[in-house]
């Protein structure tokens, strides 16, 4: 069985959560403790602009940029929405019973978000995505709230179920449960993990989530003015424990007290039975460090990622894509045919792509490179082997069969900035561009700046550091034809050299009699 756990790094600032699947790294999360407009949280918002040939409008929720909301995204009911909004606000608390609440007509597929919202309005909406780059968050006014086992949609009464969940009779009994215990006017989504639950555990699921509803509307009454945020997404930590928990789970190891008791006290609610495996980590060495963390970050972040058997991938971000390179490398089977041999590679290179684009959430298009199989029935497999990769994670993706090239186009949603982890510094020579300057240039450098430091300055002694390289280039071609010689003849001063080793070969500085440096 495969075994999970959950590895916790908590400081003042930040929060760091690892995911290992068979000790093997498939995620990383980074959560500011201060983090603002995080995917879920429910904000009251003032629609700044209409932009018709968009058919969407800018909201301000309190971000430095407007936050952008389609048409498709004001979700059937809206109207249903702001009347129940704009009834919040006027006080109206006593009509506010969902039960008895009269909805109103479901809005056009084809409609016009000019016909729907204004310019001034305030509107209740929720993160979709949130912000990214230069752009703010991606909004939606079709309110949602997801639980352990079922998400609560308010103003519909729809029961949809999770299409992972196969068996006919489970389906079904788990459409009777809900009908019976679901209020009026909520619309429910059954989640794959509600599968063989019993009736208790999802009414208490579903009584939190009215719950969470019920304040929302509470709290806008006492709201003057948008933007306001009105509710606030479980942290990071407790959505990864309410969306993944499962039996499988092994262990969940936490460095911070004050995080292990809130772990724990999460777990009560949602999972009692689970609490004893949270553990609090006492060791000197950090938590990522003990548990190979660290290790596996340094290695799987890089632009080239290396897997065990020396297959490798390339992996190259662009604008507009990502594009993920497949190689071989020292992996060749002699005793077997170049194509059964590009089928072990590209199965390898699979389950790789795939915790790559996982552990990095890496979202849009992605295009992967993988080596050429001429035989169709290879092609099937590998395709199948990348799907069932994939849906191990939990993001929205879809994959199309390999084209006859050997390219994999992959589209993944993402609905937070991708995960980037800096495991390389930029070359102090050439800057990061891969590039030096020839010597020739360099020594030209070299000269403008003895010219200026004894003409303009009036220096009177020079002693220039450099690289052992540039010294001896310098000072190569005997007495009185070497470079140093010729700028004796030109500016009448000797300009000593000083090699030294510990500089970049484009590194130099100058220094007076005294040994100190002259700062240019």
């Amino acid at each position: 069985m495969e075994q999970k756990e959950l590895i916790i790094s908590a400081n003042p600032s930040e929060v760091a959560i690892a995911l290992l699947e068979d000790k093997a790294l498939v995620e990383i999360n980074k959560e500011k403790t201060n983090n603002e407009f995080a995917v879920g949280d429910v904000y009251l918002g003032r629609v700044k602009k209409i932009m018709p040939g968009l058919n969407a409008a800018f909201v301000d929720v309190g971000y430095e940029k407007d936050a952008f909301l389609h048409y498709l995204d004001l979700g059937p009911q809206v109207n249903s929405l702001m009347k129940f909004t704009k009834m919040a606000m006027q006080g109206k608390t006593s009509q506010l019973n969902m039960g008895g609440f009269s909805l109103e007509a479901d809005i056009e597929k084809t409609g016009k978000i000019s016909g729907i919202i204004s310019s001034g309005q305030q509107i209740l909406v929720q993160i979709a995505k949130e912000p990214i780059s230069s752009k703010g968050p991606r909004i939606t006014s079709e309110i949602s709230f997801a639980g352990r086992y079922l998400v609560l949609v308010p103003f519909s009464n729809r029961i949809s179920i999770s299409s992972k969940i196969k068996s006919v009779e489970e389906r079904s009994r788990l459409k009777r449960l809900i009908t019976s215990i679901k209020p009026q006017n909520f619309g429910v989504i059954i989640r794959t993990v509600a599968e063989n639950k019993k009736v208790a555990d999802l009414d208490a699921d579903l009584h939190s989530l009215v719950q969470k509803w019920e304040s929302v509307a509470s709290k806008i009454g006492g709201i003057v003015k948008a933007p306001q945020k009105i509710l606030s997404e479980l942290d990071r930590t407790a959505v990864i424990l309410r969306d993944i928990l499962n039996d499988s789970f092994n262990n969940i190891h936490i460095d911070d007290p004050v995080v292990f008791e809130e772990v724990k006290g999460y777990l009560r609610t949602i999972a009692p039975d689970k609490v004893d495996i949270v553990k609090l980590y006492k060791g000197k060495a950090s938590i990522f460090e003990f548990f190979g963390v660290d290790k596996q970050i340094k290695g799987s972040f890089g632009k080239i990622v290396t897997i065990k058997s020396g297959v490798y991938l390339i992996i190259e971000h662009t604008e507009a894509m990502h594009v993920i390179d497949v190689n071989s490398g020292h992996k060749v089977n002699p005793e077997i045919s170049q194509e059964e041999n590009a089928l072990a590679t590209n199965l390898e290179a699979a389950t790789e792509v795939a915790r790559q684009l996982r552990l990095r959430d890496m979202g849009g298009i992605i295009v992967v490179d993988f080596i050429d199989m001429h035989e169709g029935q290879n092609r099937r497999k590998l395709y199948e082997k990348l799907k069932s990769e994939m849906d191990r994670g939990h993001a929205k993706h879809t994959i199309l069969p390999p084209s006859k090239f050997g390219l994999v186009q992959i589209t993944r949603q993402r609905v937070r900035p991708e995960m980037e982890i800096e495991i390389l510094e930029k070359c102090p020579t050439c800057g990061g561009t891969g590039e030096v300057k020839p010597s020739s240039l360099l020594t030209d450098e070299i000269e403008n700046n003895i010219r200026y430091l004894l003409q303009d300055q009036n220096e009177t002694y020079l002693n220039v550091g450099v690289h052992p390289f540039v010294n001896a280039f310098v000072k190569s071609g005997g007495l009185f034809r070497s470079l140093q010689w010729k700028w004796y003849f030109k500016y009448k001063k000797w300009i000593r050299l000083t090699p030294v080793s510990s500089y970049h070969l484009l590194e130099y500085r100058f220094f007076n009699k005294n040994m100190d440096e002259i700062k240019m």
